[in-house]
């Protein structure tokens, strides 16, 4: 799984708790992440866009605070989609623990 791949997977797992703005996105991978992981702005708002036009996500404008602001929720299937990455992703990161043995 690339790094386009995998901010697409963050980005569905934030989303399957709760609806986001993109900057609470960016900020709940880096914070659940513990700072390792990071969505640049650069990246983040095109993947969104991307997930979008697919028909994992939808978005729906909101005022807060007078200013504009879009948020983004799952759908149903992006819901689909998140399970198989998931899939995917433990596959792959048990693939890569046979690899370095032990418990690493």
């Amino acid at each position: 799984m690339n790094a386009r791949e995998q901010l697409r997977m963050l980005i569905l797992a934030v989303l399957d708790r709760q609806p986001e703005h993109g900057y609470a996105i960016a900020q709940a991978i880096n914070t659940r992440s513990e700072g390792l992981l990071r969505a640049r702005e650069g990246t983040l708002y095109p993947a969104l866009h991307a997930l979008e036009a697919e028909g994992l996500i939808e978005s729906q404008e909101h005022e807060v605070a007078g200013r504009t602001r879009r948020e983004y929720r799952l759908t149903e299937k992006g819901r689909a989609a998140l399970a198989r990455t998931r899939r995917d992703w433990q596959a792959q990161v048990g693939a890569v623990q046979a690899v370095l043995g032990g418990n690493a």
